[in-house]
This record gives C-alpha cells, structure tokens and sequence, in this order.
C-alpha cells in the first residue's frame, strides 16, 4: 500500500495575528494506477499553463492558452484522467477511458509535431518547449497504468477461479 500524506492548512485569526495549524492526516492509496492517473491529471490540467510549448524567430512565446483548440484538449485530457479515478471499482470501464485518453494525446502530439514543422521563420532560431512533450509522458503514465489495471483484473479472475 502507498500512503500519501495531505497537509490540511487551518488559519485561526486570534487578536490581529494569524496562527496557521498543520493537520497531517494520511491516506491510503491502494492501486499504482490512481497516482499515474493523478500525475497525468496534473500533467493536462496544471502544467500547460506554465509550460511553453514553443518561440518563434521573433521571440513570440505560445503557451496552451494561447490558442483554445490545444487548451480544450488539455482540459479533456485531465478531466479523462479524474474520470478513470473515478471509475476505480469498474477496471474495465477504466481501461478504455484511459485509451480514450491516449488517442486524445497521440492526436495532440500530432498536432504538435504538425505544428512545429510548419512553425514560420525555421531559417532563422526557433525554440520548440518542454510543453510539447507532455502528451509523450501522458502517454506513457497511461499505459503504465493500463498495464497495472491489467494486472487488478487478472489478479481478481485468478481468485474466482478459485473460489
């Protein structure tokens, strides 16, 4: 079992002074899957907002918010992710919400590779982002996470076999 720690923040305002209160409480995630579900979540939903995906030759940086299309896939792409989080007691359901969501990212990194070919200036210096990358890391937490509900549903035949 994988036990994460979640830090409550509990602010008492007591005579014009502020006391902050640290509650640790732990919770227990029981599935791999949930935490590479939860990092692609982050990934789509996060990270594209500070992450640069390129520059032109002028120096012009585009992020995902930049253009609706790319910021909408983003978007979908984490709110898959919590969906197939969500589905944890339906593995088979999970499983083929996280394949939508790798067709979701492999159109995205087409797009991507599309885009940065065709990025206008190449004769001159223009600098592709580490946000271009993050349907490449999407993909690959996805199928470590397909692979690990792979192994739940084989594990659960294997016990009613059993039985």
């Amino acid at each position: 079992m994988i036990q994460i720690i979640f830090i409550n923040v509990l602010i008492i305002f007591k005579k014009t002074r502020i006391f902050a209160i640290l509650i640790v409480k732990v919770a227990m995630v029981q599935r791999i899957q949930t935490i590479y579900l939860f990092v692609v979540g982050v990934l789509g939903g996060v990270l594209p907002i500070w992450a640069r995906l390129w520059s032109d030759a002028d120096g012009n940086e585009f992020f995902a918010r930049n253009d609706v299309f790319i910021s909408v896939a983003f978007y979908v792409m984490a709110a898959l992710a919590i969906v197939a989080i969500v589905l944890y007691k339906n593995r088979k359901n999970q499983f083929v919400v996280n394949r939508l969501n790798m067709i979701l990212n492999l159109f995205l990194l087409g797009f991507f590779v599309y885009r940065s070919l065709n990025l206008s200036g190449e004769a001159l210096v223009s600098e592709k982002g580490i946000g271009m990358l993050i349907p490449v890391f999407s993909i690959v937490l996805l199928v470590l996470a397909n692979r690990a509900i792979k192994k739940d549903e084989d594990l659960v035949k294997s016990v009613d076999r059993l039985r």
